[in-house]
């Protein structure tokens, strides 16, 4: 320990300590301030900046997860709108669909109207042609029976037997 004790930097010597102590607080009060002031200033702006740059984030994320909910109901509100018009198309092409059958039916009863129409039409002129046929056979007949011409009163009167006596009706029943 004897050592330590005549080390001349391990003496006390009170001057070197006033004169120490008087440069420490000189330096203390030149580094306070000019220097631990801007140092202080610069710590606090650059507090204020993070401050502001997480405030800023706060800020962007809460209006991130607004957007994010608006998109949100945009996209279902899109997927309602689509369920919609597919609806509404599934309805206008079941409407369309069944008025397409019904235009369908409606001329098909047309022409199976009209076409029988057709049919009688035809089965009157075919038995007006028959009538017309049987009256020429009738008067050859009767000619050829009586073997001279009768005149024209006799000729009516045979052949209104003659086609009264026929049973058309059963050609007119053609359904």
């Amino acid at each position: 320990m004897l050592l330590a004790a005549s080390s001349p930097l391990t003496k006390i010597v009170p001057g070197l300590m006033i004169w120490t102590l008087v440069f420490f607080f000189i330096t203390f009060y030149v580094l306070k301030r000019y220097a631990f002031g801007p140092i202080q200033k610069l710590i606090d702006e650059r507090r204020e900046r993070i401050r502001q740059a997480l405030e800023e984030a706060d800020h962007a994320r809460g209006e991130a997860r607004k957007l994010l909910e608006e998109h949100r109901k945009l996209i279902a509100q899109a997927k309602s709108e689509a369920e919609g018009i597919l609806a509404e198309t599934r309805r206008v092409a079941e409407a369309n669909e069944r008025r397409m059958r019904e235009e369908t039916e409606a001329d098909r009863q047309r022409r199976i109207e009209e076409t029988r129409r057709q049919v009688e039409s035809e089965t009157r002129r075919a038995l007006e042609q028959i009538r017309a046929e049987v009256a020429d056979l009738s008067l050859i007949a009767a000619e050829k029976v009586t073997r001279r011409s009768l005149a024209d009163e006799d000729h009516r009167r045979l052949i209104e037997e003659a086609v009264s006596e026929l049973d058309l009706s059963v050609l007119e029943k053609v359904d």
